[in-house]
């Protein structure tokens, strides 16, 4: 009877031939927020899990490791770690990467490597020995993908489609600030609401800010407002998922105004309500908030 552990509870092992892309998928994948570890013999992968047990990356998203599976010790080896994982209750899945022969052979002569199988023989021959102690472990893969014709863009796409039910630790970061105190350094995406009308300029709003219903309700009584809150609500709901999927699995959005008190600070309040559902972490800060004399 399969009973769930504390601690990592998902484990993705990288397999496949030599020059295929393994190392690649492992630093995908740690951009997911994976903990990674490349070449760790099969049998310590349940060791590996357990001294991480209390490792918050790898309890949060899992763990990716590349495992040497040639040879018959190995293959066996592999095969009772994931039996003793699976009955831990972990989530465990083999992914193999495989390619031709063609572009195996034309990827080890650009990169003038030696293939760990062709040391006294051909590349091509290696390939083939290589191929032929890695069958087994090809056909009980959970997944097998095949990057022949994979840019390093599309067999991202490919891990994250195959591995990730939605890209882990994607998070996105909303700022509200002020122009007059600087746009945040790592800021990837900018809007500028400077042209909606101001409550700095309204007496009773003017010690308020853009947290306050008063504000609110003054900067979203006029049409423009609440049509550029529309229009940027539709733009980021198709943008950032699809951003968050084949970019980069974090997006900065800032909202600035001249102070960073009253408009930048409603706007930011609002997409954060209406986006929030849009990635597993989203958070938003209001980075001038508190700042005198902001308008």
């Amino acid at each position: 009877m399969e009973h769930r552990t504390q601690g990592v509870e998902k484990c993705v092992i990288i397999t496949g031939l030599s020059g295929a892309g393994k190392s690649t998928a492992l630093n995908i994948l740690e951009d997911q927020g994976y903990y990674a570890i490349d070449n760790i013999p099969p049998a310590l992968l349940p060791q590996l899990l357990e001294l991480l047990k209390n490792h918050r990356a790898a309890v949060r998203s899992g763990v990716a490791a590349v495992v040497d599976t040639r040879g018959e010790a190995l293959l066996q080896d592999l095969v009772l770690a994931v039996s003793a994982l699976r009955l831990q209750g972990k989530d465990v899945m083999v992914l193999f990467l495989d390619a031709s022969d063609d572009s195996l052979i034309r990827r080890f002569n650009i990169t003038r490597r030696l293939h760990p199988m062709a040391m006294d023989v051909s590349i091509g021959e290696g390939i083939l020995r290589e191929r032929s102690q890695l069958t087994p472990v090809r056909e009980s893969a959970d997944v097998v993908l095949d990057t022949t014709e994979l840019s390093i863009s599309q067999l991202r796409q490919s891990v994250i489609r195959e591995v990730c039910e939605y890209p882990g630790t994607s998070t996105v970061v909303i700022t509200s600030f002020g122009f007059k105190y600087g746009v945040p350094q790592d800021c990837e995406m900018l809007f500028d609401v400077r042209f909606l009308s101001n409550p700095h300029y309204i007496p009773t709003l003017k010690e308020k800010t853009g947290m306050d219903a008063a504000v609110q309700e003054y900067l979203f009584s006029f049409a423009e407002s609440r049509e550029f809150l529309s229009r940027t609500e539709d733009f980021l709901r198709f943008y950032v998922p699809r951003y968050l999927f084949a970019a980069k699995p974090r997006l900065h959005i800032c909202i600035g105004c001249t102070g960073g008190r009253h408009r930048s600070v409603a706007i930011a309040q609002r997409l954060y309500d209406s986006i929030s559902s849009l990635a597993p972490v989203v958070t938003i800060r209001h980075r001038d908030l508190e700042t005198p004399g902001g308008n």
